[in-house]
C-alpha cells in the first residue's frame, strides 16, 4: 500500500511540486529568519565575548546592558581588588567616539568624520586585546597615540584600499596612529572597533570626572565566579556579573526594548502560515481528486486505518523532501555569504534546524488532517457513481 500511496502522490506532478514548494519555502523562510535573528542577538554581546567572556564584569549599579556604561572612579578598581576571592582586576574603557580621517597626512583618504567604538585596554596586561592580528603587532599599542582597528573597520574607513599601517586619524582633536589591523567579532552597530591603551583612551574620550566604564576581573584559584560576584556586590555596592550573565542581560534588554523580536517573529509566523496554506490547500485538492481511488480501495476491503496510513505516508514523504530542500537552500545562503565581512557571524545552528523540522511536522500534520477527515467519511459506493 505504501507503493500505491507514493504512485498516487507523484501521479499529478504539478500538485506534487506545489506541495514541495510550499513546505520548502516555509522551511527556508523560518530557518533563514531565525538564524539571522540569533546572529543579530549574538552581535549585541560581541565585546563581552571578545574581551572577557569567562570572567567578571564590574559596573555602576545603574548599568542595564553593555552599551550603557556609566563612569566609575579609579577608587572603585582598588575596592574590587580588595575583595576576597578576586584574583585580578583591571580597568576597561568602552565608548563611541567620532574620528576624523586626516586627509592632509594621509593622501587619498577622505577628510570625513566617522563614528567608531573605542576600547581602552589595561596598559600593563592588555586584558581583552584582540586574539588574532591580521597586520601589525599587538605590542605596538605601547607606542604613542597607537590604535588598532578591526578588519571590517578598515574596510569602512578606507574602502577598496589594501591593508597598510601608519595612517593618521584624529579623535577629540588628538592624533591617533594606526599600528595594526585585527580580527574582531562584528558588533551590533556597524561601526569600526578600535583598540588602544586605557591611558590613551581617556585622552581620546571627552573629558569627564569618571571615565572608567568597567572593571574586568577574574576569580582567584579555588573561588567560584558567582560567589566572587556576590562578595563584590556586598562589599562595594557595585554591580558584578559573570560574562555569561552580562551577555544575557544585554540580550534581554534588546529583546524587551527594541522591535527586533517582533519583526522577526512576524516574518517567521507568516512563513509558517504560508506553508500551512499552500501545503494544506494543495494536499486537500490532491485528495479530492483521488477520492474515487480511495473509494475503490475501501470497496476492496482496505480499512480506514490503512488509508489514514497511506495519507500520512504521503504527508511524511513531501514533508521530508520539502524540509531538506528548504534547509539546503538556507545552508547554501549562509555558506555563500560567510566570506562577506558584514555578514560574518550569521550561520544556521542545529537548534534552528530542529525548530524548522518541528514546524514542518506541524505543517504536514495539519495538511493531512484536512484530507483524512474527507476520506474517513467517504462512502465506497462513490466509485460506482
Amino acid at each position: 500500500m505504501t507503493w500505491v500511496a507514493l504512485k498516487m502522490l507523484t501521479g499529478d506532478r504539478s500538485k506534487y511540486l506545489g506541495i514541495l514548494f510550499g513546505i520548502a519555502f516555509a522551511a527556508l523562510l523560518m530557518a533563514h529568519q531565525v538564524s539571522i535573528f540569533l546572529g543579530i542577538m549574538a552581535r549585541t554581546t560581541s565585546v563581552i565575548d571578545d574581551v572577557n567572556p569567562h570572567g567578571i564584569w564590574v559596573m555602576n549599579p545603574n548599568v542595564r546592558y553593555l552599551d550603557e556604561p556609566f563612569g566609575m572612579s579609579d577608587m572603585d578598581l582598588e575596592r574590587v581588588r580588595g575583595v576576597e576571592g578576586v584574583g585580578w582586576a583591571v580597568r576597561f574603557y568602552k565608548g563611541q567616539l567620532r574620528t576624523r580621517l586626516a586627509g592632509g597626512n594621509d593622501p587619498g583618504a577622505d577628510s570625513d568624520f566617522r563614528n567608531v567604538m573605542l576600547l581602552g585596554l589595561d596598559d600593563a596586561t592588555f586584558t581583552g586585546a584582540p586574539r588574532r592580528m591580521l597586520l601589525g603587532n599587538l605590542e605596538d599599542l605601547k607606542k604613542p597615540d597607537a590604535v588598532i582597528v578591526d578588519e571590517a573597520g578598515w574596510n569602512y574607513l578606507f574602502p577598496g584600499r589594501p591593508w597598510s599601517l601608519g595612517h593618521i586619524l584624529e579623535m577629540n582633536d588628538r592624533r591617533a596612529v594606526l599600528v595594526g589591523i585585527c580580527k574582531a567579532s562584528p558588533p551590533f552597530q556597524s561601526v569600526p572597533v578600535m583598540y588602544t591603551r586605557y591611558s590613551q583612551a581617556i585622552r581620546f574620550a571627552p573629558p569627564e570626572r569618571r571615565v572608567m566604564s568597567f572593571v574586568l576581573a577574574g576569580p582567584a584559584p579555588g573561588h567560584r565566579l558567582d560567589e566572587v560576584c556576590q562578595r563584590i556586590q556586598q562589599q562595594t555596592g557595585l554591580r558584578a556579573r559573570t560574562g555569561h550573565d552580562f551577555s544575557w542581560d544585554t540580550i534581554r534588554f534588546y529583546l524587551k526594548n527594541t522591535g527586533i523580536p517582533v519583526n522577526f517573529g512576524i516574518t517567521v509566523t507568516l512563513g509558517f502560515i504560508v506553508g500551512v496554506a499552500i501545503a494544506g490547500q494543495t494536499f486537500y485538492l490532491f485528495t479530492i481528486e483521488n477520492l474515487k481511488q480511495f473509494g475503490a480501495l475501501k470497496a476492496m476491503g482496505v480499512s480506514n486505518w490503512r488509508i489514514v496510513g497511506m495519507i500520512l505516508t504521503q504527508a511524511f514523504v513531501v514533508g521530508v523532501i520539502g524540509y531538506c530542500i528548504g534547509m539546503g537552500l538556507a545552508a547554501t545562503f549562509f555558506e555563500s555569504t560567510k566570506s562577506q565581512i558584514h555578514l560574518q557571524g550569521f550561520y544556521m545552528r542545529w537548534q534552528v534546524m530542529l525548530l524548522a523540522g518541528a514546524a514542518v511536522l506541524v505543517i504536514v500534520t495539519l495538511a493531512s488532517l484536512l484530507s483524512i477527515r474527507r476520506v474517513l467519511v467517504l462512502e465506497p459506493a462513490i466509485v460506482f457513481r
